[in-house]
């Protein structure tokens, strides 16, 4: 065997020894994998049983409240047109439908019977309306009435004046006395005058026809 060929398989050996050594001498490398549950993870398999109603198509949108009135309870979210919902039955008057609505307390919604139309028959049975929501309690502030007083004058009423319609003036007929010189002569002077006039008339036409 030629010298070249001693130091090559010298090479290899020492390589070979350098390998076994780094496998025993080197950590283990383990590999981190992420927990995995252990339990089954439900799947849901197969169609929901029940009724399910849609928004008619007409409508843009409609409100769903917390419970069977618009007046007792406030609106909590609204349904698209065409949106489909399940249902779950009817207000005691059957003019409400209580419908699966997720986001809101129970995951329960109502919507007006006359929005929506049924697209697949159920079981709907009549469902109690909830507790209608307690108003907002309003602090009372007792109000030290000699405080009051102290900053505020008494007003004194006074009485409005009465009107009462005055009557029409009362008008007397007056007469005022004829002071004309007929009236204060006598009858009889004023006769005889007259006669005189005529006498002396009827004279003096006497003479003149003489």
């Amino acid at each position: 065997m030629n010298r070249i060929n001693k130091v090559r398989l010298i090479a290899a050996f020492f390589t070979i020894c350098s390998g076994v050594l780094l496998g025993v001498y080197s950590p283990a490398s383990s590999s981190v994998h992420a927990q995995q549950p252990t339990g089954s993870v439900p799947t849901v398999t197969g169609t929901p049983s029940g009724a399910i109603v849609a928004v008619y198509s007409d409508l843009a949108q409609i409100n769903v409240y917390s419970g069977p009135s618009t007046y007792f309870y406030p609106a909590i979210g609204v349904l698209l047109a065409g949106q489909k919902s399940p249902a779950y039955g009817y207000s005691e008057d059957k003019s409400w439908i209580q419908i699966y609505y997720p986001g809101v307390p129970n995951s329960v919604a109502w919507v007006y019977a006359l929005y929506v139309k049924t697209v697949r028959i159920g079981p709907m049975p009549i469902i109690a309306a909830p507790p209608t929501p307690t108003p907002a309690s309003t602090t009372v502030v007792d109000i030290d009435p000699t405080l009051v007083a102290a900053f505020s004058s008494p007003s004194i009423p006074t009485r409005l004046p009465t009107f009462t319609p005055q009557p029409a003036p009362l008008i007397i007929a007056t007469f005022s006395e004829n002071t004309s010189a007929v009236d204060r002569m006598p009858a009889g002077l004023l006769i005889l005058g007259l006669g005189f006039i005529g006498g002396l008339g009827a004279l003096i036409s006497f003479l003149r026809g003489r």
